[in-house]
């Protein structure tokens, strides 16, 4: 149903008689309202509470008409955008991001219910279930991290100064993103450099759907953060003058890329693990998968008290009661058959936020790596699918590497005249294109023109792995092909990392903060991760002093429970099934929502997908499954499932290319559709396993 009112606001008295009753229609209309046009019933709100009218008394010059789409919408059906929507002599589209997240997601809503990085990780406070606060299932922290890369650690260590701290970790402490990242942090330290040409260079790469304010907020503070890292131990390449030795990758104009050969995310885990280790305050529970977070309205907010999770080693429930909760969970990788990040990756932080209110933006952004190792190209191939891709850095290029397909044919000057040092998007899409035109397996990636001894000390690991299967990088050229790699969408976020839900903030690729916009500049993650892990910092102690632990909370929802009634034999058959449905839905997502996009694939995949989940579903119940059931293989699938529906109902809402997200259909920029895609969540009622909270079944949250 499209509701489309031209009439004065006058005219349509009945419409506005409040605020909060219009939001209600609204939110009832569509779950993907876009964010432009709360952010002018934010400025029709600050209206009402002035005067004390239900009348907005002034309509910019021009803007007599209220002019607005909505389109109705089931589950993750739809989602929307709008140009631009005036209130108040303001045209909204020229608010800043993180005005429209601090001001404006508070709004209330209705009828809703609501490799080794060390041995030293080894000696980390690690807690058992047996090391109880309360009892042998509930835990009680001031704060709760879930996740242990970059984001989460930092957090961790600052907040950890003002209280107790659990990090919650779904595998060893060190498996996460933060470890696979090899090219390094960005950062304005040279001379040479600037703020503003740092900040060029992101709103460039983004395709300008960046936040001004949130980009000129990560590169100001960026250099910071670095030195924060040398203080604790952090060790980066220096050069011969005893500086730091800044690299330069695709898409930065500059020389800024601080690195530790290629392993950077390996090191900086290894300074933050190690000074984990040393805080008396910190507990981190490895093996503890996120299953759910818990919520419970107050009024009309929604607000977190802190998560239930599963000991994969164990299989006991553990539930986890935090004045403070931080998302930091990584990316969704994993929707899709090859990616480079680790078998982690499947989207629980995001996926998990959305069933609990949370609103989520820009998940059609999903970025593709240009260059991750092409097994098929190797001399000698591996002998086990690997559970990720192993990427090769961008910084590989930013030294000089050259992109040729198979008849040694350089391309990428065809495709942009920065050549190999265009942004990710544009290079994948070239390579991409090359592979379907010429119908071959993976490219070219040659570093072999340059010194011996500069590759090997510039690309240690890169070269060891390669090496392992015959494969001399100072001599050969190296085969690569696109991954999936990072997501710049995720759950929608102000400056401080603050979520419209109260006690739940996000930092790391969980997070959509605004800095990359429709295409992350290389190197530009690391950076994001540490600045607003940071920014989260005071809010969040700010709340946990506001707020108390109430002891009986535990039993306010439903539990949680493992499949044991069901048999090992029932369990093995779910868990093979899962496992096909899981490469059904990878298959599906490579095939129509991957690189290059069409509105007739991305229907075919919506289709696809609904069917698939519906099919699913119906097996796991018919088995004897029910609602409260959890296991780690069937949680990420629900998982995976929601990101990829999200990803693909954002896909068919914009109808333009702007950097990761292009469509034949819609192959050009267009400004006035130059604004960040929002999902709000739709109503539990009717929605799919993987869409509702497993408590909200049984219990009424107190």
């Amino acid at each position: 149903m499209i509701l489309r009112p031209r009439k004065s606001l006058e005219s349509c008295k009945p419409l506005w008689l409040s605020y909060k009753c219009f939001a209600n229609q609204v939110l009832n209309l569509s779950p993907f309202v876009p964010f432009s046009f709360f952010l002018s019933l934010h400025s029709l709100q600050l209206t009402f509470k002035a005067k004390k009218i239900a009348m907005a008394t002034s309509i910019a010059a021009g803007g007599s008409s209220l002019h607005y789409g909505l389109i109705k919408g089931q589950g993750y059906r739809q989602a929307s955008r709008i140009p631009s929507v005036t209130f108040n002599g303001c045209l909204q589209r020229e608010l800043s991001w993180s005005y429209g997240v601090s001001k404006c997601l508070r709004l209330h809503r209705c009828n809703f219910s609501p490799s080794p990085v060390s041995e030293n990780w080894k000696s980390l406070k690690t807690v058992s279930v047996s090391s109880c606060w309360r009892d042998e299932s509930t835990k009680y922290f001031d704060f709760a991290v879930i996740g242990s890369g970059v984001a989460g650690l930092r957090y961790a260590l600052e907040v950890a100064k003002h209280g107790s701290v659990a990090v919650i970790t779904k595998a060893e402490p060190h498996e996460s993103n933060t470890n696979y990242a090899q090219g390094g942090v960005s950062a304005v330290l040279c001379p040479s450099d600037s703020v503003e040409s740092h900040m060029q260079d992101t709103i460039v790469a983004g395709a300008h759907l960046c936040d001004q304010e949130t980009v000129r907020v990560v590169c100001t503070e960026g250099p910071d953060r670095i030195r924060e890292l040398i203080a604790m131990g952090a060790s980066f390449d220096h050069g011969e003058d005893g500086n730091l030795h800044l690299a330069r990758e695709g898409g930065h104009s500059h020389r800024r890329i601080v690195h530790a050969a290629d392993m950077t995310g390996r090191e900086i885990e290894r300074a933050l693990l190690e000074a984990v280790i040393n805080d008396p305050n910190i507990y981190v529970f490895k093996n503890h998968f996120a299953i759910d977070l818990l919520t419970s309205q107050d009024g009309l907010d929604t607000v977190c008290h802190g998560v239930d999770t599963l000991n994969t080693e164990t299989q006991e429930l553990v539930r986890f009661i935090s004045k403070v909760t931080l998302l930091a969970s990584g990316g969704a990788g994993h929707i899709y058959p090859s990616t480079t990040n680790p078998p982690v990756a499947t989207g629980d932080g995001t996926a998990m936020a959305h069933r609990a209110q949370a609103v989520i933006s820009n998940m059609e952004f999903v970025q593709f790596h240009p260059t991750a190792l092409a097994d098929e190209g190797l001399p000698v191939k591996p002998r086990k699918t690997r559970a990720n891709a192993f990427l090769i850095t961008e910084a590989v290029r930013g030294d000089g590497g050259i992109l040729f397909n198979l008849s040694m044919e350089r391309f990428m000057p065809m495709y942009d005249e920065r050549a190999e040092l265009a942004p990710r998007d544009v290079v994948a899409r070239g390579i991409d294109d090359q592979l379907k035109k010429r119908n071959e397996k993976y490219v070219l990636l040659d570093i072999s023109h340059k010194p011996r001894e500069k590759i090997l000390s510039h690309f240690p690991n890169i070269a060891a792995q390669c090496l392992k299967y015959g494969l001399d990088i100072t001599s050969q050229p190296i085969p690569v092909v696109p991954a999936a790699h990072y997501m710049c969408g995720g759950v929608r976020a102000g400056l401080q990392g603050e979520t419209n839900v109260q006690g739940l903030y996000v930092a790391g690729e969980v997070a959509c903060t605004g800095l990359h916009g429709a295409n992350r500049l290389a190197s530009n993650s690391l950076l994001e991760a540490l600045v607003f892990a940071r920014r989260a910092v005071s809010p969040s102690i700010d709340h946990m002093k506001s707020s108390s632990l109430d002891l009986s909370a535990s039993n306010c929802w439903t539990r949680p429970v493992v499949p044991k009634s069901l048999g090992s034999n029932v369990v093995c058959d779910i868990l093979r099934t899962t496992k096909d449905v899981r490469k059904e839905l990878q298959s599906v997502m490579w095939k129509y929502v991957g690189i290059v996009r069409s509105t007739t694939r991305l229907k075919t995949a919506e289709q696809s997908i609904g069917e698939l989940e519906a099919k699913w579903e119906t097996y796991l119940f018919e088995q004897g499954w029910e609602q409260t059931m959890v296991g780690l293989e069937a949680c990420e699938m629900r998982n995976l499932f929601c990101c990829a529906k999200l990803v693909v109902s954002s896909a068919l809402a914009r109808h333009e290319s702007r950097g990761l997200h292009y469509t034949i259909d819609f192959p050009h920029l267009e400004e006035s559709k130059r604004l960040p895609t929002i999902i709000f969540p739709a109503s539990p009622v009717n929605s799919t396993w993987s869409s509702r909270q497993l408590h909200k079944h049984k219990l009424p949250v107190c």
